[in-house]
């Protein structure tokens, strides 16, 4: 069965290749840059697109079976929005895999994008729209939600360790979620990519409130917790400002406040990582 992987050499993106090829599959991987040096070299297929340009896209299905794309916007930019990539980018592969006759897509989507309230968070609203795509279409899919990865956390949670304090929202300190390691959760992803017309809603074993996990992190790194609060407000107005806005960071502050002021705790709990481990390792030096 012949694979295209889109976004490939992103985090979650590198670990679906891998285990694509651990399973066999015939890969075509297609991203902006090919990661070099990455050790499955004449295991695939490279192929160079750029999503939000729907001419690097031709034939790029050509004879593949499934689809499967991670591609969205992770960071803050001021030159693509999330419906330029999550949304349009998207569309642009969706519409050439319909052209090429592909049977199956299967899209990495987030938790909660459809929730009330979540259309007023474009990074949450985009991947919804694109979902509506899919589902509308003729095409048969599978929809993965995670709730966030563990190197998410370690990586938004270390500049505060680092600096010796951590901020959360007022009156959220037990919004909590159930965040998954990426090997584990791409080895989900391949096991159901023959599934039909199904959205997971995926998490891992261990579900933590950000205050529990704040002093998870502190602890590991051998430093006393100390936590400041901030009113939910202030996030609306920080992304507001026209500084934020020039630097690309609107998105992803309202972003960052969705997900410190609700549950994302997936049902479909997967994996054998543990997250309280792999907090100890990474603030304990060890990663």
């Amino acid at each position: 069965m012949k694979v295209l992987l889109a976004g490939a050499f992103g985090n979650l993106g590198f670990e679906i290749l891998k285990e694509l090829v651990k399973k066999g599959y015939d890969i075509v991987a297609a991203d902006l840059k090919e990661k070099e040096n990455n050790g499955l070299e004449g295991k695939y297929t490279f192929k160079a697109i750029d999503a939000t340009n729907a001419e690097t896209l031709k034939g790029i299905c050509d004879g593949v079976d499934t689809v499967v794309t991670t591609m969205g916007l992770t960071t803050s930019s001021t030159r693509f929005t999330a419906y330029d990539i999550d949304y349009q980018g998207n569309l642009n592969l969706y519409n050439e895999a319909v052209r090429a006759g592909v049977k199956k897509f299967n899209y990495i989507s987030v938790i909660s994008c459809d929730e009330p309230g979540a259309e007023q968070v474009p990074m949450l609203h985009a991947k919804y729209m694109f979902e509506q795509e899919i589902k509308k279409g003729n095409m048969e899919y599978v929809i993965y939600r995670p709730t966030g990865y563990f190197y998410d956390i370690a990586k938004v949670f270390k500049p505060y360790v680092d600096k010796g304090e951590m901020q959360l929202l007022k009156g959220y300190h037990g919004v909590k979620a159930n965040v998954v390691d990426c090997p584990d959760f791409a080895a989900f992803i391949v096991e159901h990519l023959n599934d039909t017309n199904v959205t997971y809603n995926v998490g891992g074993k261990e579900t933590y409130t950000y205050e529990e996990m704040a002093k998870m992190c502190f602890r590991a790194a051998g430093k006393p917790c100390i936590i400041k609060d901030s009113p939910i407000w202030m996030f609306g107005l920080l992304a507001n400002l026209p500084k934020i806005k020039k630097e690309g960071k609107h998105d992803i502050i309202l972003f960052s406040k969705w997900t410190l002021s609700h549950d994302l705790v997936g049902d479909t709990k997967i994996g054998e990582a543990s997250f309280a481990e792999y907090i100890k390792e990474y603030f304990g030096g060890k990663k």
